[in-house]
């Protein structure tokens, strides 16, 4: 499906062949296109590393920014000019590891971005050490006696919260992903999307057939308001479960709650500031 709209940006890609990432980038592109977002109002934000190089190929704005910090600056931006689409894209490396305790205020705050997470449970970018949501018993470069530590789990994180949305895809199942991450934009309010891809260079254990033969897709039984069933889903490990686990729509939305917009609904870029309250502010707190 094409619209007038068109987010291709050809550059030269810095991912290795086979890698997951060509997928997501076009489930990325097909969704937006097929929702008909104006690049102009699109800002995509990301960290360091591969998936964090995805904002760059992609025709739109985007802010890259430093380690594990994509979160407070995708929470800004929206702040700012709520007008914007802003999709937050990271690995699971910076968004569960340097940027955890950006992860978890984040979803506490409930600001309107989607969040995908590129999760192929190694670091992709610095030659495949163990990630947060590496298993245990992995051996890496680093981790040569296999990983030690339990690994983090994004969706029951997520779900303890009270996150308004908590998704998991797969870059393998492109149709079923698209979907996913067209619901993740429309929804008003932050949206979780973990995103399995296999690393083929460093993780030779979970590779595009493992992630095949270890995860399904959520039938229409499951219902996503039910938290409890959600969180015994996120809990899940033998067979990872895939689709919309849990939302939460009622949660209340960061930006819709600051005192900026009460009165005026104008992004505060807009606005023009009154440079005698700004003086006298700045003098009564010297």
């Amino acid at each position: 499906m094409k619209t007038e709209f068109d987010f291709d940006r050809p550059l030269d890609m810095a991912w290795c062949p086979g890698c997951g990432n060509f997928s997501i980038i076009r489930i990325v592109k097909e969704a937006l296109t097929e929702l008909a977002v104006d690049p102009r109002r699109l800002v995509m934000v990301s960290g360091i590393g591969q998936a964090a190089k995805t904002p760059q190929y992609i025709k739109a704005g985007f802010f890259n920014g430093l380690h594990g910090r994509s979160l407070p600056v995708a929470t800004a931006i929206k702040a700012s000019n709520p007008r914007l689409v802003v999709v937050c894209e990271s690995g699971d490396g910076c968004t569960y590891g340097e940027g955890g305790n950006h992860f978890i205020h984040t979803i506490r705050r409930n600001p309107d971005i989607t969040n995908i997470v590129h999760n192929n449970m190694v670091y992709g970018l610095t030659k495949g050490q163990a990630s947060p949501t590496s298993p245990k018993g992995l051996k890496t470069p680093v981790q040569v006696g296999g990983v030690t530590s339990e690994s983090f789990n994004p969706l029951a994180v997520a779900i303890a919260l009270n996150a308004s949305f908590v998704a998991r895809a797969f870059s393998g199942d492109i149709e079923q992903s698209k979907a996913i991450i067209k619901q993740a934009v429309l929804h008003k309010g932050y949206a979780l999307v973990d995103l399995f891809q296999p690393c083929v260079s460093f993780n030779k254990v979970n590779t595009f057939q493992w992630y095949k033969e270890h995860t399904r897709w959520l039938d229409q039984s499951h219902d996503p308001r039910d938290r409890e069933a959600a969180m015994k889903l996120a809990l899940t490990a033998d067979v990872y479960p895939l689709g919309v686990i849990y939302v939460n729509p009622g949660a209340p939305v960061f930006e819709d709650g600051l005192e900026a917009y009460a009165t005026n609904k104008e992004p505060l870029y807009t606005r023009t500031a009154d440079r005698e309250k700004v003086r006298k502010l700045l003098e009564d707190t010297i």
